[in-house]
């Protein structure tokens, strides 16, 4: 399970709570290939601000997923896989 999920576009750090990996990159993926499409991320620490992002082929975009500290398998293993 994640905690969150942060999200580097245009060089500026967003974030993602309450979602799993799977489905988030799975909206990434499906806006790829319909050519481009809007994801909604936080833009803020604190009381999170709604960004919405285009994606669209040759942007770059890097969804780095932070593991639940608090889960037992992730403090177990020390890394998380997606």
């Amino acid at each position: 399970m994640v905690k969150r999920i942060d999200v580097h576009y245009g060089g500026t750090l967003y974030s993602i709570g309450e979602e799993s990996f799977e489905t988030f990159s799975a909206q990434v993926a499906a806006a790829l290939d319909a050519g481009h499409g809007w994801i909604v991320v936080n833009d803020g620490e604190g009381a999170p601000r709604p960004a919405h992002l285009l994606i669209s082929p040759g942007v770059p975009i890097a969804l780095i997923p932070i593991p639940d500290e608090s889960e037992p398998e992730a403090a177990a293993e020390g890394h998380f896989t997606p």
